[in-house]
């Protein structure tokens, strides 16, 4: 979270300052130089700020590198999916968590639960807010941009024929554009390394247009999602 959007969240919440300092546990004078950015707006601040203003979840601090974002266990996952509002684990107690930190904690796993896998769609289609220069980069590093490509192109997808995702259209589009100028020749899965050899030549010859264009070894189609009919 930078200074400009830490300010638009305190005047979209129609708070003054005074007001928003009181909240935060902050002097005016100090937040007044947070939204200068004369001072940093420290992770404890920015997570603070974001349940104060009820800004998006894609509002929330991203990790400053790579390593700070390795995989988290399924369970936990399934729980930062249930605290970005993912209806098919809304029955679980929600974690909070920029929807980009778990985009890329799902897509670095080796082997992912399918139920976790179906979900990535939704998030990028219901957060198309999401810091996508900072998700890029960081796919990129980690040479799983083929995996995301996949998933914004489902995304994509759905928000066509789905009129509440319709909003995430265009963003969903230009990120695709971006990552195709990415894409590796080299044939992946979707996060599922484990995969028999059987299976892997299966899908080589039956797998869809979009994951033989995408380099992947998988059946996922938007069709088979639990929230695209």
């Amino acid at each position: 979270m930078n200074h400009q959007q830490f300010k638009s969240g305190r005047l979209g919440a129609q708070m003054t300052q005074v007001q928003a300092a009181e909240r935060l546990g902050l002097s005016q004078s100090y937040l007044s130089q947070l939204e200068k950015g004369q001072r940093p707006i420290t992770p404890e601040i920015a997570r603070l700020a974001a349940q104060v203003y009820r800004l998006s979840p894609a509002a929330l601090p991203l990790p400053d590198a790579v390593s700070d974002a390795e995989e988290s266990d399924a369970a936990r996952l399934a729980r930062q999916l249930s605290g970005l509002g993912y209806p098919e684990f809304a029955h679980l107690r929600a974690e909070r968590t920029n929807p980009a930190a778990l985009v890329l904690r799902s897509l670095v796993h080796d082997d992912l639960e399918v139920r976790l896998t179906e979900a990535l769609p939704w998030v990028l289609a219901t957060y198309p807010d999401v810091e996508w220069p900072w998700l890029t980069d960081q796919v990129k590093l980690r040479d799983v941009q083929n995996r995301l490509g996949f998933l914004v192109a489902l995304a994509e997808e759905l928000a066509k024929s789905r009129e509440t995702f319709r909003p995430a259209l265009e963003p969903l589009q230009q990120v695709e554009t971006k990552l195709e100028r990415a894409r590796l020749a080299r044939e992946d899965t979707l996060c599922r390394e484990s995969m028999p050899a059987a299976e892997r030549r299966w899908l080589a010859s039956n797998r869809s247009p979009l994951a033989r264009h995408w380099n992947l070894l998988t059946g996922l189609t938007v069709a088979q999602l639990p929230y695209a009919s």
